[in-house]
């Protein structure tokens, strides 16, 4: 298919239009999709019906998403463009065609308290039903498991508990918090419970915690239903687009260091190992292809002879390219802190790749944390335990870097770097307007292979306040700004 006639395709039908912003808002939420990735997608949507919205979704994620930390992302995005639903919305789930919804009362009348009643159009026969009603119908549907059922107590309770505004500019999470609210989930989680072990008598405490593993999955995808629902209308509200650039949230890997959730924080720990794995086989792979090395004069003139003399073959020496020694120093003070903890366990987790890792960590006093990590196969424990009982506070236990360099210099320079040493700095050089001692630094380059500083900070932020950055980088091989995995990856990739 030609590039003219895909975009002519593309014009002619609007479908085809909603895939092109689908496609470009993934783009923009820094999922990496090809052109080659986007005309699959597009032939996934000639052989699938948008109706089978199943199959159709997970058609587009063969295409699209090339990781599975990125299917979060994708689903948003996907649930924003795909799953709009107009004012017709009904309440009554696909087995009920006559609209009547189970449990609904007789009287058609709309029963107003609930906090949010009656402030979203469009609500079909469930404005009829009590909440007891309600009630009765989630707890059947978590009880049966009844997706269709389940669909429908999310339209109902939102529209119901929301309160929903044409145009009132709140975020989806308020309107989540108040349809849960009204809904009791832990009450309904009881009670589910109850009818269980009432059904089960004499099973064992194992069974009873199965249980109810099983009606919390239950309830958390009720939960996920309902957020769905909240989605499509405000999507239905405020648009497309718009909606698409609110509910967009960093991949793992573009995630800040030092402003991360505690949420965001494990899912970092999560792509930590993915990642490890696959920059330990592109290092190996850089080194094992490595150029040739010079010319070997006496190997070509012995293989010229068999040609009269004449070098037509030309050999070369093929060098043993060897792995590099690391030394890290990692300001682990305030928030540099956790920078400085996924540096350790990317560069520990992948040191089969380097000859030897000694690793330091300082706030205003320095300590050598190797032995922290020695024969442990769990990088994480070894982390906490660097960042609970290491000697690294002098006076106050505010940063000092020139105090903590001395300390350096003092007792490990001479024995930690040699000729064959990489040494990599990690902080915000943060120093408290205490002395910087940058002469260390120079000295560290005069040893060493080489030595590059990694900061979390922006670098707008460079050199204001007490940052004095650039009197230690004068000294440095390089200066980076770190303040993501995907940046850390690109440095460990370029660098190593």
């Amino acid at each position: 298919m030609t590039t003219e006639l895909f975009a002519a395709e593309a014009m002619a039908d609007p479908l085809l239009d909603l895939m092109g912003g689908f496609i470009q808002e993934l783009r923009d939420a820094g999922l990496p999709v090809s052109l080659t990735e986007n005309l699959d997608a597009m032939e996934a949507v000639r052989a699938i019906p948008i109706e089978d919205r199943t199959t159709f979704k997970y058609a587009l994620g063969a295409t699209l998403v090339k990781s599975h930390q990125h299917w979060p992302a994708f689903e948003t995005v996907f649930d924003v463009y795909f799953s709009i639903r107009g004012p017709e919305y009904s309440l009554t789930n696909d087995d009920d065609p006559d609209g009547q919804g189970e449990g609904e009362g007789e009287d058609g009348q709309e029963n107003d308290q609930a906090e949010g009643s009656g402030s979203e159009a469009g609500g079909g026969g469930g404005d009829a039903m009590s909440n007891e009603d309600l009630a009765e119908m989630l707890y059947q549907a978590l009880m049966r498991q009844d997706q269709n059922l389940q669909r429908a107590v999310a339209r109902t309770a939102v529209q119901r508990f929301a309160g929903m505004e044409p145009g009132r500019p709140v975020g989806g999470t308020y309107y989540l918090y108040r349809t849960l609210r009204n809904l009791d989930l832990d009450g309904v989680l009881e009670r589910l419970l109850e009818a269980d072990r009432e059904n089960n008598e004499g099973r064992s405490g194992l069974d009873d915690r199965l249980a109810k593993d099983e009606y919390e999955s239950r309830i958390e995808k009720l939960k996920t239903e309902i957020e769905a629902e909240i989605r499509r209308r405000l999507v239905a509200d405020r648009g497309v687009e718009a909606m698409a650039k609110t509910l967009r949230k960093p991949l793992p890997e573009d995630l800040d260091f030092m402003h991360a959730t505690r949420d965001e924080m494990e899912t970092l720990r999560k792509a930590i190992a993915p990642l490890t794995r696959k920059l330990a086989i592109r290092l190996a792979r850089k080194r094992r292809h490595k150029n040739k090395g010079g010319l070997d004069f006496r190997n070509t003139i012995r293989r010229s002879l068999s040609y009269g003399g004449v070098p037509a073959e030309p050999r070369f020496k093929h060098p043993r390219p060897s792995k590099p020694e690391i030394v890290i120093l990692a300001d682990i003070s305030g928030s540099v802190a956790a920078f400085a903890r996924f540096t350790l366990h990317l560069v520990y987790a992948m040191s089969g790749q380097f000859s030897k890792v000694r690793a330091f960590v300082f706030i205003d006093g320095l300590d050598e944390v190797t032995r922290f990590f020695d024969g442990h196969e769990d990088i994480t424990a070894a982390v906490h335990r660097v960042n609970t009982e290491a000697d690294v506070v002098w006076v106050d236990g505010h940063s000092d870097y020139g105090h903590a360099f001395e300390v350096f210099e003092k007792n490990y320079l001479k024995t930690a770097i040699t000729s064959k040493t990489t040494v990599m700095i990690l902080g915000d050089a943060r120093n408290n307007y205490h002395a910087a001692q940058s002469w260390i630094i120079q000295e560290m380059k005069r040893t060493a292979k080489q030595v590059f500083w990694l900061n979390p900070e922006p670098g707008s932020y460079w050199d204001t306040g007490d940052s004095i950055v650039s009197e230690y980088a004068q000294y440095c091989d390089g200066l980076f700004e770190v303040r993501n995995l995907r940046q850390l990856e690109t440095f460990i990739e370029a660098v190593l």
